[in-house]
């Protein structure tokens, strides 16, 4: 009997997280998920739990070493769905939050997921050609749109400059089978979701994304019930 695909959930919080893995799971996959509050063992779905701090990109490589000796294979389709940033100290100044702090969150929003493709990669090369490959990033709007809110700014520099690697990625890796992509979910008339995000419509694009369905490009913006929408 083939083995199982499996996915790799790289944050994985009570709501797009939770769907996320849900979603993959009924699919059929081998479910991974790594957060803080991972434990080594299985979660009450029967999902291995990984403990992740994102904030160090040197720690990624055991979370794949970790699923391929739970496994015995490479994800198939690795998630990353975390995200930080600090409020500035003042307010409304979007240049008052400390250095160190910009570099943690860069290091969460960018320079993990980035070392996370790396392993993908690394990983893909070693499954069936017939294997579907994905990375999805859980972007937002950010990467298009300047919202003049002190408050995002680490959360925008992060989505802007992964949203520019994964499209690169994407680009130069798409004749190999190996897709990227950066997903945003929208209100149907193109504004942000924001908080209002929904789980179990991550859950359904995400599978769609796994399995190469239709033509999505790599800025996979998408609306709930209509799978990817194009937005100028």
């Amino acid at each position: 009997m083939a083995a199982k695909n499996v996915v790799l959930l790289l944050g994985a919080g009570p709501r797009a997280g939770a769907s996320i893995a849900a979603k993959f799971a009924s699919n059929g996959y081998q479910v991974a998920v790594a957060s803080r509050s991972g434990t080594g063992g299985k979660t009450a779905e029967g999902y291995l739990s990984l403990k992740a701090d994102f904030a160090k990109p040197e720690t990624i490589p055991a979370l794949f070493d970790a699923v391929r000796a739970e496994f015995a294979t490479a994800p198939s389709v690795v998630v990353y769905n975390a995200a930080s940033l600090t409020p500035p100290a003042d307010p409304k100044s979007a240049l008052s939050i400390p250095v160190e702090s910009v570099a943690a969150d860069l290091n969460v929003n960018t320079v993990s997921p980035y070392a996370a493709a790396q392993l993908a990669v690394r990983g893909w090369e070693t499954l069936p050609a017939e294997t579907k490959k994905s990375f999805i990033y859980t972007g937002n709007i950010l990467n298009v749109s300047v919202l003049p809110m002190p408050l995002f700014l680490n959360l925008g520099m992060g989505k802007s400059a992964s949203s520019f690697w994964v499209g690169v990625a994407d680009a130069t890796y798409a004749d190999r089978g190996f897709r990227f992509f950066y997903a945003d979910e929208r209100h149907a008339d193109g504004r942000t979701k924001g908080m209002e995000l929904d789980g179990p419509a991550h859950g359904e694009f995400y599978a769609q994304l796994a399995n190469h369905e239709g033509t999505v490009p790599w800025h996979a913006t998408f609306v709930k019930d209509k799978g990817y929408v194009e937005f100028k």
